[in-house]
């Protein structure tokens, strides 16, 4: 007889494009329905993933939360919906999500619960106070609420269990990573330089990122114009939400490193596998926070090596294929990039073909997907049989 598919609930903050929305996409585009039966939960508005999402033939629903915090109602509306769907286990995503989660947990008549963790550590500096409160709660929750608690990184990992999370129930599974999406392309690179008058010859820089102090793209500008004093024919680009100009940070490190007309500001893209697949080098500048970065796993795959920050797992996923230096130290992260440049044309390729290989053996999506889908399966089939209505 058939197993029929697990009904599975995903509570997330948010559906605006960031790692772990696009890693949710990415899982639901991968599950076909006869493996994994999903619906989605924003916690709050729906964000702009909500409609590809929809696209799937997936159900998503929203709380119209105004925040992650402080709306008592979100929780009855959550249960009120929960016990509609009648899920065989609820999947929340991230701090606040996994807090409501918990806080739902006691009325849904013995439904799984399964946490999502997907950051390291968190800078109290930059980092809203709500959420490292919200984090810190985390840790004596996770002794009475979830069945089982994914972690995006061995560091997600041991960060967690370092402030006490429970860690007998964690399980480690990364991103994953599309190979026919993200892949080796010479008309990307040469048509993407065209556009922006850049040479096929000249070496080229790229950072994919969103503005944000976690990325430290400060770094990223001290770093390239070190790389630039060498290497006067070094090209850059940057893209992602607010990495423009017209942003008077970016303009201020920009003027102040020097760089002018060698850096390119693309702003967002929805394109980031083209702009992958035009680089000789992607650049991670990270300072804190990171789990998985999806962004190096992406460049990867399409053949680019990788100079990265020891942030999260990001040298877990280089490996040594590129190189990983401390973070907040542009000399290094320089000496890095001139390392790769200076392996020539043939050298970068060969790593290139390695990174990609590398995604291919461990982080492929197929793969990834498959072990969530395992897990959801075991932690259904072993769940204890609910009690029939009297």
């Amino acid at each position: 007889m058939n197993t029929p598919p697990a009904r599975v609930v995903h509570v997330i903050t948010g559906l605006d494009t960031g790692g772990a929305e696009m890693m949710l996409y990415k899982l639901l585009s991968a599950w076909p329905s006869t493996r994994i039966d999903s619906t989605v939960v924003s916690m709050l508005s729906a964000g702009e993933l909500a409609g590809p999402i929809a696209d799937l033939g997936i159900d998503v629903h929203s709380l119209n939360m105004r925040s992650s915090l402080g709306d008592p109602g979100a929780a009855v509306r959550l249960i009120r919906l929960l016990k509609r769907l009648d899920a065989d286990l609820v999947q929340t995503w991230m701090y606040h999500a996994n807090l409501l989660g918990a806080l739902v947990n006691p009325w849904l008549r013995k439904t799984p619960l399964l946490w999502n963790l997907r950051q390291s550590t968190l800078d109290p500096k930059t980092s809203k106070l709500s959420t490292r409160i919200v984090m810190r709660a985390g840790a004596a929750l996770s002794w009475a609420a979830p069945r089982c608690i994914v972690c995006c990184s061995e560091r997600v990992r041991d960060v967690h269990r370092a402030l006490g999370y429970r860690a007998d129930i964690m399980a480690m599974i990364p991103n994953g990573f599309e190979l026919d999406r993200f892949r080796p392309d010479a008309e990307a690179r040469a048509t993407l330089r065209a556009e922006l008058g850049i040479e096929d010859s000249a070496p080229l820089l790229g950072l994919v990122t969103r503005f944000h102090p976690q990325k430290d793209l400060q770094t990223f500008f001290q770093a390239a114009a070190l790389v630039r004093a060498e290497r006067p024919d070094c090209r850059l680009l940057a893209c992602g939400h607010d990495i423009r100009l017209d942003n008077p940070s970016i303009a201020r490190w920009v003027a102040g490193t020097g760089l002018g007309d060698a850096v390119d500001l693309l702003g967002p893209r929805r394109d980031p596998a083209r702009v992958m697949a035009a680089l000789d080098v992607l650049v991670s500048s990270s300072a804190f926070g990171e789990g998985f970065p999806n962004v190096i796993g992406e460049a990867m795959a399409c053949g680019v090596p990788c100079a990265v920050t020891d942030v999260g797992d990001s040298g877990l996923i280089v490996g040594d294929t590129g190189f990983t230096v401390p973070p907040r130290d542009p000399a290094a992260l320089a000496a890095a990039i001139l390392t790769l440049l200076g392996e020539g044309r043939e050298g970068l390729a060969r790593r290139g073909q390695a990174a990609r290989a590398r995604i291919d053996t461990e982080f492929a999506l197929a793969r990834i997907a498959a072990r969530y889908s395992d897990l959801y399966n075991s932690v259904r089939l072993s769940r204890p049989a609910r009690r029939s209505a009297a």
